[in-house]
């Protein structure tokens, strides 16, 4: 797989990627042409924990029904990476087909990463369909023939341009959008869409100094050593009856396993009243708090790990 140790520059997009594989949390990154975003993602699989024995059976079930396993290769031995064309229809997307359903493109990516380059260039309705299984986990498929229910816990992964023309906050002042073009082009990522990203990374455009330095980056070897250290910490939490990461984590764990101190309270209150959140992105902001505990080795979650989760939490673009 593609190494993060080719990666010049751009540390806090790694520190977001690090904490989305760690956690299974679903990130955004947002920034201009050429500044890394798909050279990024291609190598998030690259630091992903690996497949636990069930995760393997469940993720090779979904994919024999597709035929899409081999007598070379019947079991999947690392997560999927799906990554659809922003052409694809909704239901290429969710599962479909006459006269019986088959799954789509969020099933074919259970237990591993749906990546969506070019997130506005999707059809509405395609990214609409993401809502529901994204919250469940699963999603059902009706035909006339019949209906079959399938899996779908994937991380979702996207990246996108500021604006149309791509260059919306440039230094150079390239961007040729008026702020209604500019609206219009981040409007159509609905505010309930945006409310289920757990992470939102802006990825500036590089420095000179940091393109033109040859010395090479943190590997993935590294990066994925602490994140499955951080995954086990949740199996070792959770049992192996729970959820399977922090994403997942349901309410009756969150009030268990995400208890603040006073001083968490007090600044998770500040953040709730400034920033309009939900009682969603509350809970999300809690769920990545949770994470960046657990890749710190801490018990509980401290005051530092919920400010770092929170300032992940949206994009100046989308706040503007």
């Amino acid at each position: 797989l593609p190494d993060f140790a080719e990666v010049r520059g751009q540390e806090p997009v790694k520190r977001a990627l690090e904490i989305a594989a760690a956690g299974g949390h679903n990130l955004l990154m947002v920034g201009p042409p050429g500044s890394g975003k798909s050279m990024l993602a291609r190598r998030f699989p690259s630091i992903l924990p690996p497949l636990s024995q069930r995760e393997a059976l469940e993720a090779t079930q979904i994919h024999s029904v597709m035929g899409l396993t081999t007598k070379e290769h019947p079991l999947l031995t690392q997560r999927p990476f799906r990554a659809p064309h922003h052409t694809i229809s909704a239901g290429g997307m969710a599962g479909g087909g006459n006269p019986y359903p088959r799954p789509g493109e969020i099933s074919l990516a259970h237990h591993g990463v749906l990546f969506l380059d070019e997130l506005p260039e999707f059809h509405k309705d395609v990214i609409e369909v993401l809502r529901q299984p994204m919250e469940e986990g699963i999603i059902s498929v009706v035909r006339s023939a019949a209906s079959e229910t399938y899996p779908c816990d994937f991380t979702l992964l996207c990246a996108m341009n500021p604006c149309k023309c791509g260059w919306y906050g440039h230094p150079s002042g390239r961007c040729r959008c008026t702020p209604a073009q500019v609206k219009r082009y981040l409007g159509k990522l609905s505010g309930p869409l945006l409310d289920r990203i757990d992470l939102f990374a802006e990825v500036p455009p590089l420095e000179f100094e940091a393109l033109s330095d040859r010395s090479p980056g943190e590997s993935s070897a590294a990066i994925r050593a602490r994140v499955t250290q951080a995954r086990a910490r949740q199996s070792a939490r959770f049992g192996p009856d729970g959820p399977t990461c922090n994403a997942a984590m349901g309410q009756e764990a969150l009030r268990r396993w995400c208890a603040l101190d006073p001083e968490g309270q007090a600044l998770m209150k500040g953040a709730y009243e400034h920033m309009g959140l939900t009682a969603r992105s509350y809970d999300r902001i809690l769920r990545v708090a949770r994470t960046i505990a657990d890749l710190d080795g801490a018990a509980a979650i401290l005051a530092h790990h919920l400010a770092e989760a929170i300032q992940y939490r949206e994009s100046d673009y989308f706040a503007s």
